[in-house]
């Protein structure tokens, strides 16, 4: 390839090479990583196991000054040799440079010049700024989700607008140039309102994500709890023209939102400068175009919520909207209200999730809890405060889990991941979660099965009855209709744990085979119709 830069790897991403663990991983430096990014304590490992293997002939003293060489012709190319240190550079310390207007400005400009027009049946857009507006989603008054992830915190969530000193919410942009015209601004999330608006502009779309949680199986938007589209429809059967402006790091299949729009704006995830998106949106006093849209698609828009593989010069390349495309507002809209809205998706051959049978299934994990404290099991016994696990011997040798709570404290063991795990379509393949369990000694007081979702969702389901009238010593199946724990908040969307059992007072109690059984749920112990 002639590359004579550096290769770096990313947050012990080298710890997920088949093979490696995070403190040994000679496979990635063969390959030409030529820095690990290891932030935690298996760095010194890492570096003890790297010396060894070089020593050991598994990696080349060449591949060693290869990888030195491209970082030191890196450092000299930028002149770090010869430049001062950080503290004693010419902008070290100007901290009133940080949100500069000008800086403002320019991203000010970025926003206005990304917006991608998708749609605008009969001129809908720009919109007069005397009229009455409703700016209605969930995304309209918030800075987090018009920032998405790696703004504040990894994830980009949990955070409020008053974080984001000097920033502008996409309302506040709206806002600010409306009423500056005469008009009336109307903030109503819900898309609810008093007084019926001349035109409703909607702002929605994905949650702030970064990588791992922001991980999906297909492309569909809001996949089984389609709450911006309702909006949409609400505001359409009022006879309400409908301005969407879809907040998203990626192109998503959003063929219902399409057909329940008269315009459709790809926002991407503007950032702080919310007024950008006015700025295009609004027409000026006299009802001339204030900015045009200048963004063109940087990735094909899919027909399909499978279609996540489309590129430009494949043969089989057919998306709804091809790469590089864009309205202007001298453009026609080339988009109908009839876009196909069957996602197309066959879950009749969906496979069950192995969550355990006999070990734990990527990127399954086991936690104990008790008193504020948590411990991930890595052995075949361990006792953390209240809990006690050890494993037993259900067909063959350790491929069960027993769990001793001793009923002093709220204790509970946790199966989960590291990132939000997408399981909507065993939702829609009416699965049921299904368990192997037996009772050693009934519970005390009131025990829960419960799962668990991002930013703190979840839903448990009292099962203190089932437990007392098993059989005890006796291995039995329980089964529970999925649908029971979405009734009660769990987001399958985006589970981070999908078996937790929960007690406050004693129980001993053995677990084995637990999975996602698709067409299952008709079948199952516990049903929620």
């Amino acid at each position: 390839m002639g590359f004579d830069g550096f290769v770096v790897g990313d947050w012990n991403g080298h710890g997920q090479v088949a093979g490696c663990t995070n403190e040994s991983c000679p496979q990635a430096v063969n390959a030409g990583l030529d820095i690990f990014m290891v932030p935690t304590g298996a760095w010194k490992p890492l570096y003890e196991n790297t010396i060894k293997q070089v020593k050991a002939g598994t990696i080349t003293m060449a591949r060693i000054d290869d990888a030195v060489a491209r970082i030191l012709r890196v450092k000299l190319r930028a002149g770090l040799f010869d430049k001062p240190s950080p503290a004693n550079r010419k902008y070290s310390g100007k901290l009133e440079l940080i949100g500069a207007a000008a800086h403002r400005d320019i991203a000010r400009q970025a926003v206005q010049e990304s917006l991608v027009l998708l749609k605008n049946n009969n001129h809908i857009l720009p919109i007069n700024p005397s009229s009455n507006i409703l700016i209605a989603g969930d995304a309209a008054d918030n800075i987090g989700k018009q920032s998405g992830g790696w703004s504040i915190t990894w994830q980009g969530t949990n955070n409020q607008n008053a974080d984001f000193p000097g920033a502008t919410s996409i309302y506040t942009g709206l806002k600010t140039q409306i009423e500056a015209a005469g008009g009336n601004a109307i903030l109503s999330p819900t898309g609810e309102f008093n007084t019926k608006p001349d035109v409703a502009i909607v702002v929605f779309g994905e949650e702030p994500y970064a990588e791992g949680h922001g991980d999906k199986d297909n492309l569909e938007f809001e996949r089984n709890n389609k709450r911006s589209l309702k909006i949409l429809k609400t505001l359409k059967q009022q006879n309400i023209p409908v301005v969407s402006v879809f907040i998203s790091g990626r192109p998503m299949w959003v063929n219902s939102e399409l057909n329940a729009s008269d315009a459709f704006v790809a926002a991407w995830l503007p950032g702080t400068q919310g007024q950008g998106i006015a700025d295009v949106l609004l027409a000026d006093a006299s009802g001339q175009v204030q900015y045009d849209f200048k963004g063109k698609l940087s990735f094909s828009w899919p027909k399909s919520p499978l279609q996540t593989a489309v590129n430009k010069g494949d043969a089989d390349y057919s998306p709804l909207l091809p790469y590089g495309f864009g309205l202007t507002y001298k453009d026609e809209s080339t988009l109908g209200n009839n876009l196909n809205e069957d996602s197309g998706v066959d879950i009749s051959n969906l496979a069950p999730l192995s969550i355990f049978n006999g070990s734990f299934k990527t990127p399954w994990r086991l936690f104990l809890n008790s008193n504020s404290e948590q411990h991930q099991v890595a052995s075949n016994s361990v006792k953390l405060g209240g809990i006690t696990y050890r494993t037993e011997d259900k067909a063959i040798q350790e491929d069960a889990m027993q769990f001793y709570f001793d009923g002093t404290a709220a204790n509970y063991i946790e199966i989960n991941s590291n990132f939000t795990e997408d399981k909507v379509a065993y939702i829609e393949a009416n699965s049921a979660l299904s368990f192997s369990y037996k009772v050693n000694q009934i519970p005390s007081s009131q025990t829960y099965l419960a799962m668990k979702c991002e930013q703190g969702c979840g839903g448990e389901l009292d099962i203190t009855s089932d437990l007392e009238n098993a059989d005890l010593n006796t291995w039995q199946t329980m089964s529970i209709d999925l649908t029971c724990f979405a009734k009660k908040g769990v987001d399958f969307a985006r589970v981070t744990s999908p078996f937790i059992i929960k007690t406050a007072g004693e129980l001993n109690v053995s677990v084995a085979d637990i999975s996602f059984e698709p067409q299952s749920a008709k079948s199952a112990v516990v049903k929620c119709e």
